[in-house]
């Protein structure tokens, strides 16, 4: 099986160099790995000490920073290497101060890795959550590089505890230890025999309770909101637009509302205002809106990136984008703020929404109709408002601590 993996992986890199062609996505992830191993001999000096994170893409990222930024504070001597998989990662995060190089990771080869691990020649690596690539894990056992795997989770239909996964359950075996966020994940490792492994929870929780304590002010914000209620959709895609402009335009409330898109292309963006018949204004628009007030506006549309995370801060309530398409986007980001979070209906395999959903502090609708009923009925009984939002708060209240144990496990190896 292990022939027949590498013989797809080389046969699927000369499939997305067919693709590159016609698709900017694809040209990015091509391009880009033509260049790692320059960037890398450029950036690494000899006897520079790294540390590599490698992550899938942004999310990944942000379940990762908390111990990139702790291994930056308690290891100001090591020089830290982030590695992405996906371009939609590393393009947002390319010029990151949390790391001191990032690029991306070459297609996952026997000569690849050896290539890649003979410039780097890490002392600690740390791959997150689902990032498994046999190859660089074997040529990591075979140098006894101390490998981890943070924030993991295990599902009995993965190919590990399949009959044919047998060359992926020996790459698991050459990590070091393995740090997962629950007891079943520990069951299903322990079931193919590998036992190096702690349950430490999910490390986006110490992210999110991060950004709870620092200063999420933001002026444009402030006026806008207004002390007036506000529902904030994060991340959304079409289908999910389609649920929210409806109740926007129909003037059932007096809520303000804040529309993040997950594609800010001007195309969609025009599209979505023209959609919605309140007062509506673009965020590229403020500095040059003259002498109108904000406050006088229904409608803030976020046509950028980087400002979400903060703009949680003001919502009463949330909705998060995905589960009417491609898949759920970060539910915990608005949770921490003790608000209640609306999603559509595909959320299963994302962990902490599954458990919000049974606990109620995440409320699913299917439709307009279901939106509208259950906005109604948040906005008509402010106990049932409170209540949902205490329940996310306190969640991700309990869930944190991850990381602490992760560094203290990490202090053993450096």
């Amino acid at each position: 099986m292990f022939a027949i993996y590498n013989f797809a992986v080389q046969l699927s890199a000369l499939f997305l160099e067919l693709i590159a062609l016609f698709h900017p996505k694809i040209k990015l992830f091509v391009e880009g790995r033509k260049g790692v191993q320059s960037y890398l001999q450029k950036n690494i000096a000899k006897g520079d000490q790294i540390i590599w994170i490698h992550t899938a893409s942004l999310g990944e990222f942000e379940q990762g920073l908390p111990i990139i930024e702790q291994l930056k504070k308690d290891y100001p001597a090591y020089r830290i290497l982030v590695t992405f998989f996906s371009p939609s990662g590393y393009e947002v995060k390319k010029n990151t101060a949390a790391a001191d190089m990032v690029t991306y990771l070459p297609m996952d080869t026997p000569k690849k890795a050896k290539k890649f691990l003979d410039i780097v020649d890490p002392k600690l690596v740390i791959f997150v959550k689902y990032e498994i690539w046999p190859n660089y894990l074997k040529t990591l056992g075979q140098r006894k590089t101390p490998t981890i795997l943070i924030s993991a989770l295990f599902k009995d239909n993965q190919i590990y505890f399949k009959s044919f996964g047998g060359f992926m359950r020996k790459a698991l075996g050459n990590f070091t230890h393995i740090f997962v966020q629950d007891s079943k994940s520990i069951a299903l490792l322990n079931g193919i025999g590998i036992k190096n492994t702690d349950i430490s929870g999910d490390t986006r929780f110490d992210r999110v309770i991060e950004i709870l304590q620092r200063d999420n002010t933001l002026k444009f914000m402030e006026e806008f909101k207004s002390n007036t209620q506000t529902l904030v959709a994060g991340s959304t895609w079409p289908e999910d637009e389609a649920i929210l402009v409806p109740y926007i335009n129909s003037g059932e409330s007096h809520l303000k509302f804040v529309l993040a898109p997950h594609n800010i292309k001007l195309e969609h963006i025009n599209k979505l205002r023209a959609s919605i018949n309140k007062k509506t204004v673009l965020f590229s628009e403020i500095e040059n809106i003259g002498n109108k007030d904000l406050t006088d506006y229904d409608v803030l549309i976020v046509d950028t990136i980087g400002l979400l995370t903060k703009i949680y801060s003001y919502a009463d309530i949330s909705y998060v984008g995905g589960g009417f398409a491609t898949g759920l986007h970060n539910t915990l980001e608005p949770a921490v703020h003790g608000i209640p979070v609306i999603i559509g209906p595909n959320f299963k395999g994302f962990k902490e929404a599954e458990d919000l959903v049974i606990k109620g502090g995440i409320l699913i609708v299917k439709s307009k109709m279901e939106f509208n009923t259950l906005m109604n009925e948040l906005l008509g009984d402010l106990e049932y408002l409170s209540k949902t939002g205490n329940i996310n708060g306190t969640y991700v209240s309990e869930n944190k601590g991850a990381s602490v144990q992760i560094m203290t496990y990490i202090r053993t190896l450096l």
